[in-house]
């Protein structure tokens, strides 16, 4: 009876120690992107028009937050009748102050915490006019205790109820703004939660590795601690760095499909860089002339390539020129072969010398367009030979024959922008170079998307690592090391709750056994 009781104000003392020794708990990391300005959302009712700007057949109006309902009972003529959740009702929608007719459409009505932001919400839908929709948003306001919402702001409110966790907001940002396939199957895997639990399931592990190792400090000296606890947090720790750096050994592919592969073109003056261009996009993006240097800057476009985004780049011609304006696109254009992750080095078929090998031409004309003799920079271009409209059938064969004997070439395609020769097997070429570096987002485990979470992610194995270096001489700043870890981690999901570390202590472990 009395160790029952010595023991209860020992866990008192213990809370109370780590309680003034740390900073008060935080529940959620809030962000302020979007405009919307730090701290919890305020009692407000905010509205918006969701469904974009312009006109269209139909617009949704949104609107979350306590007056709700009451803009429901006002402008829907549905005052104290009984509203049924998620169904959708035909109703004239008035102005609540002069009571004219706005408009007819639906209503529906979605009490928290059962709503997309956990507050009471409401929806109209009506006509998309800009009259219509104007005249309703400005009944809204007319409304007390509504305003306009802010940009992001119902997003921040659903992350703030805990409806959605910061990669799922960002996987919501990323399904809107997705442009091709590829794209919209990455961000709808993230909005549903995939990265999210993989982050969530490692801040989980860590957290009682914590727990462990805090408990094994303040309570092992006693005996009170069974026997292996340190050696399973140490084991836990090294498989959980093992995960992490796997997980950032991606080559950057989600990253690359969320913003686009950077497709470069490159090479000689007149060789048909710009043509290619506008071939791939089938409009006139760049100006074509037979002058030499007529492109002096970098011309950038957004492709869609069998399903991947592709960020192409049409540079300047690469050439020795007393011209200062056309100097600086040379370097511009060398700056952007340096950073681009495939480079289509485009080279003018009618200028290999007919009475020479092609092969050491082509190899001598890669080293000036790239700048190096990297296997892994040389890899990653594909050489164009355009105009081959221009060739008579003995010289393409002959051509043909020759790449034929050349030793680990990068890839090589035939193309003619003006007849569209080659053009089908170039395109399969590229669309297997994108596929490749970006890689399929359903298959395999999440795809690491942004830059953050790849920071984060480094930042919380630097500090594990910290655990291995000082647990045979400072356990205390071991730990401090996986307290560490766990920060980064939960800055990417954006829950952080040092609290949850005791809860762990006094739930997993029987002190006093």
């Amino acid at each position: 009876m009395m160790w029952s009781v010595y023991r209860g104000i020992w866990k008192a003392a213990v809370i109370a120690l780590r309680t003034s020794r740390r900073p008060p708990p935080v529940r959620r990391l809030l962000c302020t992107c979007g405009g919307v300005s730090a701290g919890l959302a305020d009692a407000e009712t905010i509205f918006a028009l969701s469904s974009g700007h312009g006109r269209c057949g139909v617009a949704v109006v949104r609107v979350s937050g306590p007056a709700a309902l009451t803009a429901l009972w006002t402008m829907a003529g549905l005052r104290h009748k009984p509203l049924p959740p998620r169904t959708a009702l035909l109703r004239s929608i008035t102005d609540p102050e002069t009571k004219e007719v706005l408009d007819r459409g639906l209503v529906l009505w979605f009490p928290g915490p059962h709503s997309f932001t956990g507050e009471d919400g409401a929806e109209f839908h009506i006509h998309g006019g800009p009259a219509v929709v104007s005249a309703v948003l400005q009944a809204l306001g007319s409304v007390p205790g509504m305003r306009p919402a802010e940009a992001g702001e119902f997003t921040r409110r659903a992350f703030q109820a805990g409806k959605l966790g910061l990669t799922e907001v960002e996987g919501l940002g990323d399904l809107i703004h997705a442009e091709t396939e590829a794209q919209r199957r990455q961000a709808l895997r993230q909005m549903s939660g995939d990265l999210g639990r993989l982050y969530q399931d490692w801040t989980h592990r860590l957290k009682r590795c914590l727990a462990h190792i805090e408990a094994f400090i303040d309570f092992s000296e006693d005996e009170l601690i069974e026997e292996g606890v340190l050696n399973q947090a140490e084991r836990s720790i090294s498989e959980l760095i093992s995960e992490v750096e796997r997980h950032l050994q991606d080559e950057r592919r989600g990253e690359r499909l969320r913003s686009g592969v950077h497709v470069v073109i490159a090479g000689a003056t007149n060789a048909g860089k710009s043509s290619l261009l506008n071939t791939l996009c089938q409009r006139p993006a760049a100006i074509v002339s037979p002058i030499a240097g007529t492109t002096r800057d970098v011309v950038e476009t957004a492709l869609d390539i069998g399903g991947f985004p592709v960020v192409l780049s049409d540079t300047a011609g690469l050439r020795d020129s007393p011209d200062v304006v056309e100097r600086e696109g040379v370097r511009r254009a060398r700056e952007r072969v340096e950073q681009a992750d495939v480079t289509l080095v485009v080279v003018d078929c009618v200028q290999i010398p007919s009475d020479q090998h092609s092969v050491p031409f082509l190899q001598k004309h890669l080293r000036e367009v790239l700048s190096t003799q990297d296997p892994a920079h040389i890899e990653q271009c594909v050489v164009v030979l355009n105009k081959m409209d221009l060739l008579s059938e003995q010289s393409r064969q002959r051509l043909q024959t020759e790449l034929s004997s050349w030793a680990a070439p990068p890839s090589v395609c035939l193309v003619s922008c003006q007849s569209k020769e080659g053009l089908q097997d170039f395109l399969s070429e590229l669309h297997q170079r994108v596929k490749h570096l970006c890689g399929d987002p359903l298959s395999g485990g999440p795809s690491l998307t942004q830059a953050r979470h790849r920071a984060h992610l480094q930042q919380c194995v630097s500090s594990l690592r910290q655990f291995h270096r000082y647990q045979d001489t400072d356990l205390a700043l071991a730990a401090e090391g996986v307290r560490r870890g766990l920060t980064s981690l939960g800055r990417i999901t954006g829950r952080v709750g040092p609290e949850e570390i005791l809860d762990i202590i006094f739930k997993d472990f029987c002190i006093g056994k």
